[in-house]
């Protein structure tokens, strides 16, 4: 995968990889001993159905990072990986 800086991924539209708009990146998660990125917390859009997501507070989405495919445009993740 091609290095991006943090800072382009702000308010960066996440989309599954079969074309449905999963929402808005909030914020990353870094385990900081290993560097790597864990998880994207992601404001879900209104028509998606978060019901088999894993949610925090109940409003936002975490999505694992091993889900995301490719960033360009959007921030593409694969819809099945992302779930619980």
């Amino acid at each position: 995968m091609t290095r991006v800086f943090a800072r382009s991924l702000s308010r960066k539209k996440v989309m599954s990889n079969d074309g449905k708009v999963i929402g808005t990146l909030k914020n990353l998660r870094v385990d900081f001993d290993s560097g790597q990125v864990v998880e994207m917390l992601v404001h879900p859009d209104a028509s998606f159905d978060t019901s088999n997501y894993d949610m925090e507070d109940d409003k936002i989405l975490k999505v694992s990072f091993e889900a995301v495919k490719d960033i360009k445009d959007y921030i593409v993740v694969d819809r099945y990986l992302a779930r619980k």
